[in-house]
């Protein structure tokens, strides 16, 4: 951490663009200087965290001390430049008295660099001191700490597979966990895994889920991480969006109350939903028969041959309601520890030679868990295999121990031999609850913001920082919870076994504050806090050395406590303020007074509008307003040239989940000025004046997304995205569904787009679109073609993702041989007249969820649906009751045969008010088939 801190100091002095290195007192030259030169032993200190010399220890944290000061000495000289600069009307006056201040400023920066300089003579002293005891030289420290720097060479795997690869050995395990789920009794009973932490339970577990035999059994299916510090009222919502299965359906619609009235809603909501269904609920990670017993309420006992299948470390959990089906999950047998490693750590699987040796000795230590098998493969993985000392070396650093404490040295070990730049993203991770479901693109903002992401010739730091993150997957460090079809990582988090060392490590690193109760007695120096459900007060935030504060917050107080935002006076040096969530109504004004804030977060918060003084924010990189309610922002937000994340959007739900509705925002007239700008979502087009021309001027733009454009509008847009090369997604919405979304004037669009989103009435498909080759997703809505749009679309190379949305009025959509030889989903809602779907064989290879939802003069499977091999899920959302009779293996003329080989055909239905679902499967039997036919004659009334 020492040279991470460092490099970060050194880039404040440097790239900032007063340069302060050319406007500080000489002194801070020779600190830099020699700091640079002790670089080497950092990272030698660095990677002995482990180890027992103290005196090296002692000497590391005298060293963040110093680096610690001066940060804190040449923000303070910042934080008065940016005042020197002025906001405003009182610029001028500013301006009049800024030589003044200005040498006040810098005789301070002078005096405090002074005494900077005297301790750093006397730790260059200690250094130089510390070589000649132990015979080192300068030069070799240079060259042993090279290796971990260099970037891998291997291709990165997809992250949907890196799971299943730490998968060895579970043949037994998986046979009786499906015979304990799919067969037995038809009451309900609870099937458990059990074992210590690191054993893979819960990656056994999601194979199981995902496995088709369990998917064709189950109705609904719903998976929860409990972990020990849950919140019921969060993972039954959670519940209720997964079982739901429509799209956008959450309990949000539901009226809350007091606490415990929430609670007892959302139990009934779920008991209700699941009463005539057989479905599979996974509680991940139950601590105490407690946490079992809040969740048991809601899931109904029906006798349709429900499962609960829970994850625990503890025994009597366990068997406190199934005794006889508890699969105690035991370390991996050498034979398949042995696979495990050397799939994990060689390219070929196969263990060179002069490596076996100190290979087995190395995975003795990790004791059969899998967990320590992939954590210590993943630093193996990086190594030079001609290196035969550096492997020799790993193998020192661990010892024999119990299997608990050693799994924490090789996850010690994995985290010590990270590069420094990925050691500071990955302690990052303590600044999340446990367990918590991390979006990547607000985790790789974050970095930025704190500026972990070191800049890369030809790419942005964005696109730096999710390679760090895929870096940090590839090493096993960091768990990929969610993914997009096309692969990119949505959410993630870290082992709760990792996250502990993490926060361990960032405590005792000075890295973060976590706060987790009023009583918490913070230490003397802290840069970072992170508040976890608890109401923050002055004296959590009153620091003159905090530079980031993070909330996730679970009550309503923060709205009552005004004195919290007065704080900020005393926290002048903010970078990061993230309020996501938080309950508040009204913009804090004190926000605006953090000069050099560079990320502030109001996301799904009530927030409406904001001040005027925005402007004050010169060094805003990131204003994240998703789902608040603001529709307009002032002029003074040009102001803000650092800008590259603007997010100003809301969606609104129609009752019946089927619609929703962007909202964006109005922006000011000269848009186009603000040229750091790479994701602007979303813009209302309809202001008139050159606002579309504007956009043009964003040469730097990845993202942009535009709402009510008119047609009129159309050619100016088209100008403005040729000119935007480095465009990756667009997303345009016309002002309603019948206007025309003009864009066939688009000669030369973005090479390199991604995505595409348009929803709007269109003459034809543009002809620009099958020339975009790296396409990988496009949603067609309103588009309301004549011509069928699978022709124009079925030859892109890379389209992975496909929505058509009342995009089509013909009677018959025709999948050809070799069309769509990439197509993972489809969806297909709304298309009114479509009365047959035929796929030839060929068509459509990699298909894995095919969508049709509403489109209501289909009344049969898609013809060559059998040709869909690699189908996974087959969803029919309010569609014909003749469908859906055909699907009865018992009818004279059913269509099951077609779709036997599908894990998952399931259906979902708008009922007096409410969706309601049930799969293929509650046909299968007697106990269910009669429930069924109800289903079917009440959604035949309505």
């Amino acid at each position: 951490m020492a040279e991470c801190s460092l490099n970060l100091l050194l880039k404040k002095l440097t790239q900032e663009d007063d340069n302060l290195l050319s406007r500080v007192p000489a002194d801070t030259e020779y600190i830099c200087y020699e700091l640079e030169s002790m670089k080497s032993l950092f990272r030698v200190a660095d990677a002995m965290e482990e180890s027992s010399d103290t005196s090296l220890k002692s000497w590391l944290k005298k060293v963040i001390d110093v680096v610690y000061d001066m940060e804190d000495a040449l923000d303070h000289f910042n934080l008065h430049l940016a005042r020197d600069r002025g906001h405003g009307f009182f610029a001028s006056l500013l301006k009049i008295t800024g030589c003044i201040s200005s040498l006040q400023a810098r005789h301070r920066i002078a005096s405090e660099m002074l005494e900077i300089r005297s301790k750093v003579v006397d730790i260059a002293g200690s250094y130089r001191s510390y070589l000649m005891q132990n015979n080192i030289m300068e030069k070799d420290l240079n060259y042993t700490t090279s290796a971990s720097h260099q970037p891998r060479t291997r291709e990165t795997p997809s992250p949907s597979s890196l799971e299943e690869d730490n998968l060895v050995g579970i043949e037994g395990a998986k046979e009786q966990l499906i015979n304990w789920l799919v067969r037995g009794k038809f009451d309900r009973e609870v099937v458990s895994v059990v074992g210590m932490g690191g054993l893979g339970k819960s990656t056994l577990v999601k194979l199981l889920y995902g496995d088709a035999e369990v998917m064709k059994h189950f109705e609904l299916r719903a998976w929860v991480t409990v972990s020990q510090s849950f919140k019921i009222e969060e993972l039954l919502k959670d519940i209720i969006q997964q079982i739901s299965r429509v799209p956008n359906k959450s309990a949000d619609h539901l009226e809350m109350d007091s606490e415990g009235e929430d609670k007892f809603k959302l139990i009934t909501a779920i008991n209700e939903f699941l009463r005539q269904k057989r479905y599979l609920i996974v509680l991940d990670d139950v601590w105490d028969t407690y946490a079992f017993d809040a969740f048991v309420r809601a899931l109904p006992r029906n006798n349709c041959g429900s499962r609960i299948l829970l994850t625990t470390r503890i025994v009597t959990v366990a068997t406190m309601k199934s005794p006889e089906k508890v699969y105690a999950l035991n370390p991996l047998s050498p034979e398949d520890s042995w696979t495990l490693f050397c799939k994990k750590t060689f390219k070929n699987n196969s263990c060179p030679p002069h490596l076996k040796d100190v290979s087995e000795k190395i995975l003795h230590r990790c004791e059969g868990l899998p967990l320590a098998i992939v954590a210590v493969s993943g630093v193996l993985a990086t190594k030079d295999e001609s290196r035969e000392d550096q492997w020799e070396m790993i193998h020192r650093t661990l010892v024999y121990d119990d299997s608990m404490l050693n799994l924490r040295r090789v996850l010690s070990l994995s985290y010590n031999d990270l590069p420094y730049f990925l050691k500071s993203c990955l302690l990052y991770f303590s600044v999340f609850p446990q367990n918590y479901r991390i979006k990547s693109a607000r985790l790789v903002r974050l970095w930025i913001a704190e500026g972990f992401v070191n800049e890369r010739e030809g790419m942005t730091l964005e696109e730096v920082a999710e390679a760090y993150l895929n870096e940090l997957i590839m090493r096993n460090l960091v768990q990929v919870v969610e993914a997009n079809i096309d692969g990119r990582v949505k959410t993630c988090r870290i082992h709760e076994l990792l996250h502990e060392i993490v926060i361990s490590k960032a405590r005792d690193q000075e890295f973060i504050t976590i706060v987790k109760s009023q009583s918490k007695i913070l230490p003397e120096k802290f840069r970072r806090v992170s508040f976890h459900d608890t109401t923050p007060s002055i004296r959590h935030i009153a620091s003159q050395r905090l530079r980031s504060l993070l909330m996730f917050w679970a009550g309503d107080s923060l709205s009552e406590s005004p004195v919290f935002y007065s704080s900020f006076n005393h926290s002048r040096l903010l970078n990061v303020l993230d309020l996501e969530g938080a309950p508040l109504k009204e913009f804090p004004q004190e926000i605006v007074s953090l000069s050099l804030l560079k990320y502030l977060s109001l996301r799904d918060t009530k927030v409406n509008s904001i001040p005027r003084s925005i402007g004050k924010l010169q060094n805003l990189e990131t204003l994240d307003l998703k789902h608040a309610h603001v529709t307009e922002l002032p002029a003074e937000i040009l102001e803000l040239q650092k800008l590259r994340h603007l997010l100003v959007y809301r969606y609104q739900i129609s009752s019946d989940y089927e619609i929703y509705t962007k909202n964006g925002f109005k922006a000011p007239a000269l848009i186009g000025s603000q040229k750091s700008l790479q994701k602007l979502c979303f813009i209302e087009a309809n202001q008139g004046g050159n606002l579309m021309q504007e956009l043009g001027k964003l040469n730097n733009l990845r993202r942009l997304g535009i709402v009510k454009l008119r047609e009129q509008d159309g050619m100016a847009l088209c100008s403005s995205i040729e000119k935007l090369k480095n465009l990756r997604a667009l997303s345009i919405t016309s002002m309603n569904e019948s206007e025309i979304i003009d864009l066939e004037s688009l000669s030369t669009p973005p090479t390199f787009l991604q995505r595409l989103y348009l929803a709007g009435s269109l003459q034809k498909v543009p002809d620009w679109i099958p020339a975009l080759d790296s396409l990988v997703k496009v949603v067609l809505k309103w588009s309301k073609l004549s011509d069928d749009p699978l022709l124009s679309l079925q030859r892109l190379p890379r389209l992975v993702h496909l929505e058509l949305v009342q995009a089509y009025d013909g009677k018959e959509f025709y999948f050809h041989q070799k069309g769509f030889q990439s197509l993972k989903l489809l969806g297909l809602s709304k298309l009114e007249r479509l009365e047959e779907i035929k796929v030839e064989k060929g068509a459509m290879p990699c298909l894995q969820k095919l969508i049709v939802q509403s489109c209501h003069s289909l009344q049969k499977v898609p013809l060559g649906i059998q040709y869909l091999v690699k189908l996974k899920l087959l969803e029919f959302i309010n569609m014909p009751i003749e469908l859906i009779m055909k699907m009865d293996p018992n009818g004279e003329h059913g269509d099951h045969w077609k779709v036997k080989h599908i894990p998952e055909v399931h259906f979902s239905y708008w009922n007096n008010g409410n969706w309601d679902s049930f799969s293929l499967n509650s046909f299968r039997d007697n106990k269910t088939s009669s429930q069924s036919s109800r289903k079917i004659i009440s959604y035949k009334n309505i």
